[in-house]
């Protein structure tokens, strides 16, 4: 039995995190923290996936060489600039690492790198050199909110989640923090995750699970159709709950994969609904279909539609869109077996059967349609796979934000 717990990536056993002011970016409040520091008291299996961008920041990189061997002790990520497409990029990747070896007496191979912020600008290493000591200093098990802090940029929230789990008669926990709000689009996307564990697993297990559960969740998530330079999803399994070793695709793989499955959908929510200027979730599920593929692909385009995220901006309950969109998926279905309804806390208005119109009431559906999170149900009516894809409306405010990110 799954339970949510608080405590972020503090939440599992043996791990540490700090969230620091270093001025990455020149300017910035002394308020703003923008270097992350997780740390494991020992060493861990890790797994990672990375965003399918053909451009890649050095910190990809870099982090890719450093997890060959599969294994890790913890992770440095900053905000503030991107260490992406700029001159020395990759040798600052590194000495971010060594900067973090050198304050906790470990290798600089011994940890992952991440960054987030503008692309294109060589980022000031030695803002992050600085306050590398005071990030270290500042390691502690109450640490997760203030690391999540550090790589937010223009998030609005921060995101965390965490559960626990019994297997082999021992407690283990998983925990997670996330930063995404824009540049979000299927294919690990800007949004880094960063997970934790106490569970002993083997690393190809761990790997496994991890590809499979990153496809269901943060790649069915679409906030403007962009994919970042520097998404990157890791996990950390420490193994001190000493719980006995997962080795085989058996029943504790599948129930330490369940959890990691709704702490990784937790956060890929937490995403879309914190999208660039967003005033409200959209969850598309479609149903009835012949496999999960087709669900997916018709789910993704739905919630990736300008002009469906405009109607939901709009409470407009324009529902020919939704069925448009669905066409230039490429997925096959037939439309004259379609059904659409919109559905919220407020309830529900069926717009659409069998590929028609329906008449509806338009005050009900404006009612529907301004609550926080809005479910686009669609029935394909033609099989029994289905899946969700989420995004969020198109506000005004999206332009805004992106319109002088640079400066």
């Amino acid at each position: 039995m799954l339970s949510e717990i608080a405590g972020g990536v503090c939440a599992a056993k043996g791990f540490k995190a700090a969230g620091v002011h270093c001025g990455v970016k020149a300017g910035s409040s002394p308020d703003k923290k923008d270097l992350a520091l997780i740390l494991s008291e020992t060493e861990c299996v890790a797994a990672a996936t990375y965003t399918l961008n053909r451009v890649k920041a050095a910190p990809i990189y870099v982090t890719m060489d450093h997890l060959e061997d599969g294994v890790c002790r913890g992770i440095v990520a900053n905000s503030g600039n991107a260490n992406a497409c700029c001159p020395m990029s990759h040798e600052n990747a590194e000495a971010m690492c060594t900067a973090a070896a050198q304050a906790t007496g470990l290798k600089a191979e011994d940890f992952v790198v991440a960054s987030t912020g503008v692309i294109g600008q060589t980022i000031n290493i030695q803002a992050i050199q600085s306050g590398m000591p005071a990030a270290a200093a500042a390691l502690s098990e109450d640490g997760s909110a203030q690391a999540e802090a550090a790589i937010m940029t223009t998030d609005t929230v921060p995101k965390s989640a965490a559960v626990s789990l019994e297997l082999g008669g021992k407690t283990v926990t998983i925990g997670a923090i996330a930063k995404g709000s824009g540049m979000i689009h299927p294919n690990m996307g800007t949004m880094l995750a960063f997970i934790t564990t106490d569970c002993a697993i083997s690393q190809d297990i761990l790997e496994d699970g991890l590809r499979e559960i990153v496809a269901r969740t943060f790649n069915r998530v679409t906030v403007d159709g962009d994919t970042s330079t520097n998404d990157m999803c890791v996990v950390l399994a420490n193994g001190m709950a000493g719980n006995p070793l997962i080795e085989w695709k058996d029943e504790s793989y599948q129930a330490f994969c369940a959890a990691l499955e709704q702490v990784c959908r937790t956060l890929a929510r937490k995403i879309a609904a914190d999208g660039e200027g967003a005033s409200r979730l959209i969850t598309c599920t479609v149903r009835g279909a012949r496999s999960e593929e087709n669900a997916e692909r018709l789910a993704k385009a739905v919630v990736g539609s300008s002009l469906v995220k405009a109607a939901m901006f709009g409470a407009d309950a324009n529902w020919g869109r939704v069925l448009c969109a669905m066409g230039y998926s490429k997925a096959p279905f037939r439309p004259e077996y379609v059904d659409i309804k919109f559905s919220s806390a407020a309830g529900e208005v069926a717009v659409c059967r069998q590929g028609d119109g329906l008449l509806f009431d338009e005050d009900l559906a404006r009612k529907v349609l301004t609550q926080d999170e809005v479910v686009i149900e669609v029935d394909l009516n033609e099989g029994n796979e289905e899946a969700s894809c989420w995004g969020c409306d198109l506000t005004y405010d999206y332009v805004k934000i992106n319109g002088d990110y640079r400066t």
